[in-house]
């Protein structure tokens, strides 16, 4: 086994009613002004406003950013990174999902390192670490409150970027399941699916190791118990508590065993379509795992079982087939479409959106190798 390195944010505060005793770190760290980078319903309907109240009990100034598009952009980040100058901001918290987390990424990477974002796609492109970064989570899914990956699209071209640097982890991730309860079904099935995505993906990843193999079943075994609970009740704070878990779990095993061909590909669905991120992974995760299990059928199999699924007596094919109509099926349950044809994907554009995820980082750790043709035939299996 190769030599491993695990990357996480160094605090981290996960439960009901965390939120308070972060704001009382944020005082020990010694930061004084901050940007809080969101988006504008988060701003219009009083969440941003709590957390200022919070911060000001502990005499810690703030200015708001939120302009965060739902697939943050360059200029979203350029925007953020003009209003931290601005206005002196020594530090940035991000308050949202995966959208606005990645945008204040973004944008505490290049205030910190200088030039633009495109510069730094790519693993480590980075020479300083970000300026202090307190990721706020109000999802359970994206985990980008906890990791080293940044995505951010790129209008030009119209792909996402993956900048994978261990320089963008916050200082401090907050997972305060209060704040998740008022989801709508919708973000809660797509974020869900998005983090089981991450864990099956670490799972079956060339880079996983034995932690993140535990994190990634646990992962599993806890979205695949609640999340259909959570679709249902929002207001469960227990449920919404074990998926905030989870969501971490998945984000510990992906941060450090990377993923695969469904975020390389979605990613590209984000960009080109401008379509939701979790959405897309979720249309995608069975089509991928129909794939790989060619070369990845045992670990499949465990994922079945992790999914509770009983799998004594099954071979490791049929588990791997049993793995990938649970998928199927949880994605259902939870009102995910059906494929990627009711999200108006048109198949002329197959044949770019396959060329631009055979260069996306997170192809990198797929543990089958495709050809263009091969994800083209993935792409035309979603239909």
């Amino acid at each position: 086994m190769p030599a491993s390195t695990f990357f996480i944010p160094s605090v981290n505060m996960i439960g009901a009613g965390c939120l308070e005793e972060a704001a009382k770190s944020m005082k020990e760290y010694g930061l004084h002004k901050a940007l809080i980078v969101t988006d504008k319903v988060l701003n219009e309907i009083g969440v941003v406003a709590g957390v200022q109240k919070l911060l000001e009990a502990q005499h810690i100034e703030s200015c708001v950013y939120d302009g965060t598009r739902p697939n943050p952009n360059t200029r979203n980040v350029a925007d953020g990174l003009a209003l931290l100058r601005e206005h002196g901001c020594d530090c940035v918290i991000s308050l949202g999902g995966g959208s606005p987390h990645d945008c204040a990424k973004g944008i505490a990477l290049v205030a910190a390192n200088g030039g633009e974002i495109k510069d730094y796609e790519g693993v480590d492109r980075s020479a300083r670490p970000q300026l202090p970064m307190v990721a706020i989570n109000t999802t359970a899914g994206t985990a980008s409150d906890m990791t080293r990956f940044c995505i951010i699209t790129d209008e030009v071209r119209h792909i996402k970027m993956a900048i994978v640097d261990k320089h963008v982890t916050p200082v401090l991730s907050v997972n305060d399941p209060q704040l998740m309860t008022g989801m709508p079904k919708s973000l809660t099935a797509a974020t869900g699916m998005d983090a089981l995505t991450h864990a099956v993906e670490a799972y079956v990843s060339t880079a996983a190791n034995p932690i993140t193999d535990a994190c990634a079943l646990k992962a599993i075994t806890m979205i695949s118990a609640s999340l259909r609970a959570a679709v249902a009740d929002g207001n469960n704070l227990a449920v919404r508590e074990n998926m905030a878990y989870a969501q971490f779990l998945a984000g510990m095993a992906f941060n450090n065993a990377s993923l695969g061909y469904v975020h390389a590909m979605a990613h590209q669905l984000g960009g080109f379509y401008d379509l939701p991120h979790g959405v897309c992974n979720a249309v995608l995760l069975p089509h991928v795992q129909a794939f790989n299990a060619r070369v990845a059928a045992e670990r499949l199999r465990d994922v079945a079982a992790a999914m509770g699924v009983n799998v004594v007596g099954l071979s490791n094919y049929e588990g791997s087939q049993a793995c990938i109509q649970a998928i199927s099926k949880l994605a259902r349950d939870v009102g995910i479409p059906a494929g990627l044809r009711d999200l108006k994907v048109k198949e002329e554009d197959f044949d770019t959106l396959a060329t631009n995820a055979l260069k996306d980082a997170c192809g990198l750790t797929n543990p089958l190798k495709a050809s263009h043709e091969d994800i083209v035939g993935i792409f035309k299996a979603a239909m």
